[in-house]
């Protein structure tokens, strides 16, 4: 069955004549015949009475013109939506991000972003880069940003490096000051009782891995939180947390920061997409914003 068949029926249906169905769909009336009689035995069923001036459904005719109609109309609206995305007046892109991305970077990109096209809609899943790798391998995702390098080879991905950004400590203002000075080494957080993230969370293994590197294992005052339930135990006064610079610019004066000593700590954001499949226009945009900005 094809399309263009279901089209010269339904004209043929609406006009009960194939002459004027043939005008209609500007196409020769022989061409026209032939594609409904073609259509007929496809379906094993006449769909037309033909006699002369009075052409009548049959009820296989009156079975398929509703559903004809229905597919015509569907089609019309893909061919719509497909159009105005393409001129990004409406679809959606699917980004994972990590939760202290969605707290720092996140906010003034999407706006941005959504100002310039407010018909698509913004679709945001926070995880870890462990649990967003998976999901853009599986489709569930257009973007994602994640923490280099990624905790598993990921070879149907690529990843172009966005930011490196520097970790620093946060803690209570009424807490004594942690470290001895303006900054804390890494050896210093083994006096300091930590507010820790949950498993999985990027910053917990590089928090840890670096504590081990000094050679002892960290303290946990609280552990398990997501990004605002550890800056909420911090303020709470529970211990220190060793968070993104850009999170904390954006806590406010209700938390003091304190950088890390040199070499310090940092990580390295990137943004992946999957290899085999090109990401939807409007991810591409949302892609070229990020990378730009």
């Amino acid at each position: 069955m094809q399309f263009q068949q279901l089209q010269y029926f339904v004209a043929v249906a609406e006009t009960r004549h194939f002459t004027r169905a043939a005008e209609v769909v500007h196409v020769a009336q022989p061409s026209l015949s032939q594609q409904i009689r073609s259509l007929e035995r496809e379906l094993g069923a006449d769909l037309f009475l033909r006699a002369r001036g009075n052409i009548t459904l049959t009820d296989a005719g009156e079975a398929l013109l509703p559903l004809a109609r229905r597919i015509l109309a569907d089609a019309d609206t893909a061919r719509q939506e497909v159009h105005e995305l393409a001129q990004l007046k409406s679809g959606r892109v699917r980004l994972g991000a990590t939760p202290s991305l969605c707290t720092g970077l996140l906010p003034d990109v999407l706006r941005t972003f959504h100002d310039r096209y407010p018909g698509i809609r913004l679709m945001i899943e926070e995880g870890g880069s462990h649990d967003l790798v998976r999901e853009l391998a599986r489709g569930a995702l257009d973007l994602a940003l994640v923490v280099l390098p990624l905790p598993a080879p990921a070879p149907a991905l690529t990843t172009v490096e966005l930011l490196r950004e520097d970790l620093v400590v946060v803690s209570s203002p009424d807490a004594p000051r942690p470290g001895r000075g303006r900054s804390v080494r890494i050896s210093d957080l083994e006096a300091e009782r930590l507010v820790m993230f949950r498993h999985g969370y990027d910053l917990r293994e590089l928090t840890v891995a670096a504590c081990r590197a000094e050679g002892f294992e960290p303290d946990f005052a609280v552990e398990g939180g997501e990004m605002d339930a550890v800056l909420g135990f911090v303020r709470a006064g529970l211990g220190v947390a060793v968070v993104p610079h850009m999170v904390a610019t954006r806590v406010g004066a209700d938390l003091r920061v304190t950088p890390l000593a040199r070499p310090g700590l940092h990580r390295t954001i990137a943004l992946a997409h999957r290899s085999d499949v090109a990401p939807p226009r409007a991810a591409r945009e949302l892609q070229r914003m990020l990378l730009e900005g």
